[in-house]
Order: structure tokens, then C-alpha cells, then sequence
């Protein structure tokens, strides 16, 4: 990688990590932990196998990831992020929050992974009522099921369900977002083809703390993102 040149912190930190998917590798190693490379494959949609080698090399240089020989039955090597690696998790939040207001922005050829919603979920949205009864939203769209568990006024979103879940949202990844940050009603979204089993009423426990979102002429909207949105019914005429 070309050095900046320059002796400043901004600068050396963006001479190891400012190469295009260098950061997504991070945000990959963040969210799945210990990963094989297949793993990181299947995260990182896009990327060309020698590239992906080609960044896990240069994070090992700079100290950022560490390779372990995992035994049997896995007998693969696992990429974790080091000490220092890890304190990228800020960076990837707030770029993750930053670019929350971009989100209007969809077509229908980009790709989704449901892993990718765990820190929208955990930045983005608050519980309204912490005190309120423990709830599973099971999210089915991209690439597996996610779930999101509201407990004790905590909030996370794993790969595995904790128990049955009392709202299952079913649709395009935009239509379950604008209804998760309540940019987007309910019956707006089935109209779009979102589907819904269970109680919708935890979704009333969400609130979004996020930026309004910026299409791409650049003026703020509470347009729930995706094309196939921005031109449908707002969700008051969709009421009406």
C-alpha cells in the first residue's frame, strides 16, 4: 500500500487501514468473530479471493489480525482480530451510524447479508421500555434468519433464537428496516410486499436515534430507503 507520507495520526492510521475493504474485513471479524477464510468470503460479497488475501495480509503486518490453527473437527485456519484490531470497533460504529442517512439509496442489485443488522440495531435503535416483558423479533431476509432480543432494556441481534419469536418481519431488507427504525408504517410496508406473523406491537417499543436519510440529491427525508419506496404511497395516504 502507498504511505500518505505525511506524520500525522489521521494519516498513519489511514496508511493501514484506508484500502478499499479493509475496514468491511473488520467489520466481518467484528460481527462473526473467529472466522475461516470461506467465512469472509461469504461476508464480503464482491470480493476476489487474491484481494481478500491480499488485505488479511496486509492487517497481519500491521497488527491487526492474528491467525489460529484451530484443531480438529474444524483443522482450519481462523482469522481473529488482536487487541488492536478490535479497538476498530468505534470506527466501524460511527461510520456505521454516519452512513445510516445514505440508506435511501438502494438497488435492487446490492447484496445483504443479515449479519449486518446487528449494529444498526444495537447504534441505531432504543428499547422505549426497558422494563417491558422480553421480545423476539425474528428477521427473515438475506441470507439467513436474524433475531433481534429486547431484554432488561438491552437490545442484540444474534444468528440463533433464543426462543420463539412474538414477531416475525418477512420481506426486501429496505422494507424491514424503514419498519424497524418506524421510518416506514406497517401497513405501508405489507402493501410494498412485507410480510408479518405475530404481534406488531414491539415495534412500537423501538425508537430510532439514527440521521434522517439523505437520497442521492443530497436533501434529508424520512423516506424509508430503497427506490422501490421513494414514488410508492406515504404511509399517511397508504392510511387513508
Amino acid at each position: 500500500m502507498r504511505s500518505y507520507g505525511q506524520y500525522c495520526s489521521v494519516a498513519k492510521a489511514l496508511d493501514a487501514i484506508g484500502d478499499r475493504w479493509t475496514l468491511l474485513v473488520v467489520r466481518e471479524l467484528l460481527l462473526q468473530g473467529g472466522c475461516r477464510y470461506t467465512d469472509l468470503l461469504t461476508g464480503l460479497p464482491g470480493i476476489s479471493t487474491n484481494l481478500l488475501g491480499d488485505r488479511l495480509r496486509q492487517l497481519e503486518a500491521n497488527g491487526l489480525v492474528r491467525r489460529e490453527s484451530a484443531p480438529p473437527p474444524v483443522a482450519t485456519t481462523l482469522y481473529h482480530l488482536t487487541d488492536a484490531g478490535r479497538e476498530l470497533e468505534a470506527v466501524i460504529r460511527a461510520l456505521g451510524r454516519f452512513g445510516a442517512r445514505y440508506m435511501a439509496d438502494f438497488s435492487e442489485d446490492e447484496e445483504f447479508r443479515s449479519h449486518w443488522l446487528a449494529f444498526p440495531v444495537s447504534e441505531l435503535l432504543k428499547d422505549t421500555e426497558p422494563s417491558g416483558p422480553p421480545v423476539v423479533v425474528e428477521i427473515r431476509s438475506g441470507d439467513r434468519p436474524a433475531f433481534i432480543e429486547l431484554s432488561n432494556g438491552g437490545m442484540r441481534t444474534t444468528s440463533t433464537a433464543p426462543r420463539s419469536p412474538d414477531l416475525i418481519l418477512t420481506g426486501a431488507a429496505p422494507l424491514v428496516l424503514g419498519v424497524l427504525t418506524g421510518q416506514l408504517e406497517v401497513q405501508a410496508a405489507r402493501q410494498l410486499g412485507l410480510e408479518t406473523e405475530g404481534s406488531t406491537a414491539p415495534l412500537k417499543r423501538l425508537r430510532y436515534l439514527g440521521p434522517l436519510a439523505t437520497g442521492s440529491a443530497g436533501a434529508e427525508t424520512t423516506s424509508p430507503p430503497g427506490p422501490a419506496l421513494r414514488g410508492s404511497k406515504t404511509s399517511q395516504e397508504a392510511q387513508a
